[in-house]
């Protein structure tokens, strides 16, 4: 039978393959299009963003929003989804055709620019671009800040973190500056009676992939339905049943290469495990960026950087490499996942220092929102904020306000879900190991099933049927909680 709720059904199917046409073109951007191509890929990325809002702005839709709220016969999954194409619509109709048309090719322009930008460390060169991609933002911001009764940063932040608001972040965030400050020097003072030898390459590229791909495997990743790829800035990309992941390569340090395919197989396997039954519906999706952060940084963080897994993954190093000698050692290698160094780049910070990285690009990110700092601003204001919370000064932009693709791909309101996945992922593992007492011998085994299935059961299979609290507490016991991530910090680094 035909009704105003299954009517919305098709009409939402449509948007998600539409949105699922968008990625896979993002994705292709990212890794295999041709420098000439970015003026043509803005114009088709553009024309799939307004045909997108064009649908759900129709009367149509908000007449069959307002009809599907009267049926009573919705079971939880069907009236979850209603709520989420709710929040779909309040999104787009806050916005007219011509800003959405005028972001989507602004970003992509920017980005493009970004990607000549920064392997020169040539800030100066993206500055128009971003530019008119900040104001752009900021028209989104207050558009959409007016039709959520919010404020400007946090009219953004919902997108990537439903219902989150700056006020609970800046508390959050708040535990953490005043505990770090104190935490870092004295886990540093006690790594001065720590050795930490690199192994030294080259370390063929090609064997790098192939050990990535190994443990990808080992984790559960199905090889039919995705694949992993080069890119400038590592991600995961493309649609639940064509996962698209990337890494970047150093021929000199296979290490850092082989943390960021595990973290991004964590985000893939969140994407594969969401519900089939509702893949094309927006209760099918992710809920939200922290929890699809803590899913990736589970997996690199807890799992991949644990004694556990090292016991596993060590003898397989250096088998793919010939390794030889102390640097090959699964103590060095314990060493050297678990070294904290403060450093410029945050894909490749340690746990410890992380939270910094993420602190300094959010109160920039909301200043420059707010309009508090404009774009020629951010080199200093990032360095001098570096030097304030690291005690480090980076050697160009490059290695500074270049280094992410976020803001110049317009993804604004972004960052702190990180901390907050690092959080919730703290958090959430240790719920994992209570309900599977076998969980650490199975690791050293290289068996993930028992915890691949209790996250499935637990977080991915949930999709955005609950609130990001509501699910913390059914898989967790409670609401996130910044002390379990403080403690996990003591305990493996003091």
């Amino acid at each position: 039978m035909t009704t105003p709720y299954t009517q919305l059904e098709k009409k939402f199917k449509r948007l998600n393959i539409l949105g699922d046409c968008a990625g896979m073109l993002h994705w292709d951007m990212a890794t295999m299009m041709p420098r000439g191509g970015a003026e043509a890929r803005a114009e088709q990325l553009a024309l799939l963003a307004t045909m997108s809002h064009a649908m759900m702005v129709e009367d149509e839709m908000a007449d069959l929003l307002n009809q599907a709220e009267d049926d009573g016969d919705l079971n939880e999954w069907q009236q979850a989804n209603l709520q989420e194409m709710h929040r779909a619509h309040t999104h787009a109709t806050a916005l007219d055709e011509e800003l959405v048309e005028a972001f989507s090719r602004a970003k992509s322009t920017c980005e493009q620019v970004w990607r000549e930008a920064r392997p020169n460390g040539d800030f100066k060169s993206v500055v128009p671009a971003l530019k008119e991609v900040l104001n752009l933002t900021r028209q989104k911001a207050q558009a959409k800040s007016q039709k959520l009764n919010c404020s400007l940063y946090d009219a953004l932040l919902d997108a990537y973190e439903p219902d989150g608001k700056a006020v609970e972040i800046d508390e959050i965030f708040a535990k953490l500056e005043a505990f770090l400050p104190g935490f870092l020097p004295e886990v540093l003072e006690k790594q001065k009676q720590m050795s930490f030898d690199k192994p030294q390459g080259p370390f063929d590229l090609d064997k790098q992939k192939e050990l990535g791909l190994s443990f990808m495997t080992a984790l559960g990743f199905d090889f039919d339905h995705g694949r992993l790829d080069v890119s400038l800035h590592p991600f995961c990309g493309g649609i639940p049943d064509d996962v698209r992941l990337t890494t970047r390569y150093d021929e000199d340090d296979f290490t850092s290469a082989l943390m960021g395919v595990l973290h991004e197989t964590g985000h893939a396997l969140y994407e594969r495990g969401l519900p089939v039954e509702w893949r094309d519906q927006p209760v099918g999706a992710a809920r939200g960026m922290s929890i699809h952060e803590s899913q990736s940084l589970l997996v690199e963080m807890q799992v991949c950087r644990s004694d556990a897994f090292l016991t596993y993954a060590v003898p397989k190093m250096t088998q793919a490499f010939k390794g030889q000698g102390s640097a090959w050692s699964l103590d060095n290698f314990i060493n050297l996942y678990r070294q904290v160094k403060p450093g410029f780049i945050r894909v490749d910070a340690d746990e410890v220092t992380y939270p910094a990285h993420v602190i300094l690009r959010y109160k920039l990110e909301r200043a420059l929102i707010e309009g508090e700092m404009e774009v020629e601003d951010i080199p200093a204001s990032w360095n001098e904020m570096m030097q304030k919370l690291l005690g480090i000064t980076p050697p160009s932009d490059r290695e500074g306000c270049l280094q992410d693709v976020h803001w110049y791909d317009g993804a604004w309101g972004y960052f702190p879900t990180y901390t907050l996945g690092a959080m919730s992922a703290a958090q959430i593992y240790g719920a994992a190991e209570r309900a599977l007492p076998t969980l650490e011998g199975d690791i050293e085994k290289g068996d993930f099933s028992g915890l691949m299935n209790w996250l499935k059961v637990n977080v991915h299979s949930l999709g955005s049927k609950l609130s990001t609290q509501e699910l913390m507490k059914k898989a967790t016991g409670k609401a996130l909680d910044p002390d379990v991530f403080i403690t996990h910090l003591k305990k493996r680094y003091s």
